[in-house]
């Protein structure tokens, strides 16, 4: 066999392998025929065939399958079927979902539309009737700058309104003299009240005017024969006043006004002509439900002696059920308001130990409450000798001067920081008024009870609902409270959570039974519970 013919072999150099991969015998010496090749050389022949026969394994690649293979694989009647198969179950996943939403929307319960409610429904309101009563201590200020220093306290009650005066000039009984366009100097400047609309509007207070005309005599509207001069000098008065700046205008008295059927609508429309912001309120003494529910339909909102009329002689839940629900009667879809009197304080028409019960009731009750200053500390005018419609507001100690009989904690500054006093009670009702949908514009459905109880509940669509209880008798009772009627869309829990008590302080989430419930005499209990579908 030539040379050319042989197997060419190929050389593999051993020593630039590492060390422990040489192979044992790779130090040993070479003959001199191997061509003087290094030490720890060796070649090694490997036939040509296997070289190409390993190229040609490791060169080797998987190229899938062509167009055309795939074509015939994805036609064969296995994967058509598996095809359809996978598309059929996609949409029937997909429709079942859409089908499962859809009845769950549907199931869902509906919210209700809110009412529309004008800042005057949306929580309470407080009655200045006299300024001078925050003059500062030995009348070192003028009433109008007392009440704009005490803006900050008047905040802190969360009123919406301070319903303010009368303040306007007005000599007894003269018509001629009685300028309704000017502030009585002894109450303050025009100055004095531009500023304290403009402390206020900061304070997100809005400010109330009363226009009464002849408030200092005891007939508030001159004579009969006068109504028509009364008029003029009116418009003229809520044009003035609605332009400066001020949120409302009240009249008082109004069952002695002269054709108050004409003149009422014409003054109320005036005041929204100005403005739809703007509220127009009518006082009254009459407790007639039939006048209540006519001058109803002639403003905004009524402040009626209505309670107050009753309060001394209610001495039983079912007595003052009966006058809530007359009332609401009449006042059918009427925004209803809520006060012991037109213009007096609440302890001159109910005992001192319920007042708070009656913060209670007027803060829970579906209407606007409106308060005298003072009322949140019950303020005793009786108490006070002097002029009792300018009865000093009792902001501490000093305040009190020749009144010393009366106890510290009848003060401002003694009931700010105590959680069980009157003070606090308000202010923690006022806020719940204003925050709670509820207690803003929800349904109210009266509760059986025995005839020394009152109680009812605040719901509205799916809030929180508020259980108010209330004991005007003079002894421990048991509640058993339940709905009545298969109508009612309301079911009470077997437990509801009490928020406060108005004889126990704040007792904010002690689960209660409500079949078995504890009240003391002159207690009013706030409790709530949750929406269940």
């Amino acid at each position: 066999m030539s040379q050319e013919a042989e197997v060419d072999m190929k050389e593999v150099e051993l020593n630039e392998l590492e060390p422990e991969k040489q192979p044992m015998n790779a130090a040993a010496p070479l003959p001199a025929a191997s061509g003087g090749e290094k030490n720890g050389v060796v070649k090694v022949k490997v036939a040509d065939d296997e070289t190409e026969a390993v190229a040609g394994s490791a060169s080797a690649k998987f190229t899938g399958l062509s167009k055309e293979e795939l074509l015939k694989v994805a036609g064969s009647p296995g994967w058509v079927r598996t095809r359809w198969a996978l598309l059929l179950l996609f949409w029937l996943g997909w429709l079942g979902m859409l089908a499962g939403a859809v009845v769950i929307i549907v199931q869902a319960p509906r919210c209700r539309e809110l009412p529309a409610q004008r800042w005057w429904q949306q929580g309470a309101l407080y009655r200045i009737s006299s300024p001078k009563a925050f003059r500062g201590q030995a009348g070192n200020t003028s009433a109008l700058a007392g009440v704009s220093e005490h803006l900050d306290y008047l905040s802190s009650l969360k009123v919406k309104a301070l319903i303010l005066g009368p303040i306007h000039k007005n000599p007894q009984n003269d018509l001629a003299g009685t300028n309704l366009l000017q502030i009585d100097p002894t109450v303050g400047s025009q100055e004095e009240f531009t500023h304290l609309l403009e402390a206020a509007k900061k304070k997100n207070i809005r400010i109330i005017l009363d226009l009464t005309p002849n408030y200092q005599s005891e007939n508030s509207w001159f004579l009969p024969n006068q109504s028509e001069e009364v008029n003029g000098k009116m418009k003229e008065a809520l044009s003035f006043w609605l332009k400066a700046g001020v949120n409302g205008i009240q009249v008082h008295d109004v069952q002695n006004l002269t054709d108050a059927a004409s003149f009422l609508p014409l003054w109320s429309n005036f005041t929204h002509g100005v403005s739809e912001d703007r509220v127009f309120i009518a006082g009254t003494e009459a407790s007639d439900l039939s006048v209540i529910g006519s001058l109803l339909n002639d403003t905004d909102l009524l402040s009626s002696s209505y309670l107050g009329a009753f309060g001394n002689r209610i001495s039983s839940g079912k007595e003052l059920k009966e006058l809530v629900t007359d009332y609401l009667d009449a006042a059918g879809s009427k925004w209803s308001t809520w006060t012991a009197s037109q213009v007096g304080h609440l302890t001159s028409y109910v005992p001192a130990q319920l007042l708070g019960l009656y913060h209670l009731l007027l803060f829970t009750l579906p209407g606007t409450p409106i308060f005298n200053y003072g009322d949140e500390i019950g303020l005793a005018v009786a108490l006070l000798p002097g002029q009792p419609a300018e009865a000093p507001m009792l902001w501490d100690e000093k305040t009190l001067g020749p009144y010393s009989s009366i106890s510290p904690n009848m003060t401002v500054q003694g009931q700010d920081t105590q959680p069980g006093s009157l003070l606090s009670l308000f202010r923690e009702l006022s806020d719940k008024r204003g925050k709670e949908r509820s207690l803003l514009h929800g349904d109210f459905l009266i509760l059986p009870t025995p005839n020394e109880l009152f109680a009812y509940v605040r719901h509205w669509d799916q809030n929180e609902r508020f259980l108010v209880v209330l004991n005007l008798g003079p002894v421990n009772q048991q509640a058993q409270l339940t709905v009545s009627g298969g109508s009612q869309k309301l079911e009470l829990p077997e437990k509801a959570a009490l928020v406060l008590s108005t004889q126990r302080g704040p007792q904010e989430g002690t689960m209660v039974p409500l079949s078995q419930l504890p009240v003391l005499p002159g207690e009013g209990l706030l409790l709530r519970f949750p929406y269940e579908a």
